[in-house]
């Protein structure tokens, strides 16, 4: 664990820390995902962490209802540890809700489905922006950074998000029993390049890129990597879309 609170070093104890990770080559490592979890914790003990607690391939037109305490997440062991023995709030949303823990869990989580996307400026991604909030992305790269989204959903909706008239209808169940109805634009299936931001910010020193017993780690704050994304589309509506003819993985 030594390893770790030195790698979260950079990262105020009273932030917010945002956590991708792929876990398997750790625990071949011998961690423990209630370990790794508990170190991540204690480094923001007066802060908030994050995770994703994503359920779009579980959550659809055909299954319309998400619960915000039984509906599973498909994004690995870890956050869908963390959002069932750790997490004091999760988001209500089909499709892209965050669990968290902390200092700011209850507000970070409030409104995400309040509105008609998933990362619109009512989303956690949205609200962190405000507060020092940091990305880790375990084994992972910024091809499953779902802050990125955000930029998108703000700049250029129209060519990132389904037609409001193609907008599905979904039954949102609260851990107090409450029940809220959202409609929601999809993002489209778009090739989508988040991994060329990650040059640009270690070019200007704005990522850490190193490693956790071997596994390749990346730490950042978010603010710094919207601003990057956010500055590309100033530049082009394109921004977050692959060259032509470039493949990439499946992105946030």
């Amino acid at each position: 664990m030594r390893a770790l609170r030195e790698l979260l070093a950079p990262v105020p104890r009273d932030g917010i820390l945002v956590v991708h990770s792929g876990f398997r080559r750790l625990a071949g490592c011998g961690w423990r995902a209630a370990d790794f979890v508990e170190g991540l914790l204690d480094s923001v003990a007066a802060g908030t962490l994050v995770m994703p607690a994503m359920s779009w391939r579980i959550v659809t037109p055909k299954n319309p209802i998400f619960d915000e305490i039984s509906t599973p997440s498909h994004v690995g062991a870890v956050p869908e540890l963390f959002r069932t023995r750790y997490a004091s709030a999760r988001s209500l949303h089909p499709t892209h809700s965050v669990a968290a823990s902390g200092s700011l869990a209850a507000a970070l989580t409030a409104t995400h489905h309040v509105g008609t996307t998933p990362c619109a400026a009512n989303s956690p991604y949205g609200l962190m922006r405000g507060h020092p909030a940091w990305l880790l992305m375990v084994d992972c790269g910024f091809e499953r950074c779902t802050a990125i989204h955000l930029p998108e959903e703000l700049a250029a909706p129209d060519l990132y998000l389904v037609p409001e008239e193609n907008a599905e209808a979904y039954e949102l169940h609260d851990r107090h029993g409450a029940r809220h109805v959202m409609r929601l634009r999809r993002h489209r299936r778009l090739n989508r390049c988040f991994e060329k931001f990650e040059p640009r910010m270690e070019e200007s020193g704005q990522l850490i890129r190193t490693r956790l017993d071997g596994v390749p780690v990346l730490l950042c704050r978010v603010d710094h990597l919207l601003d990057e994304v956010f500055a590309e589309f100033t530049r082009t509506s394109e921004a977050t879309l692959a060259p032509d003819g470039v493949a990439t993985r499946l992105s946030g």
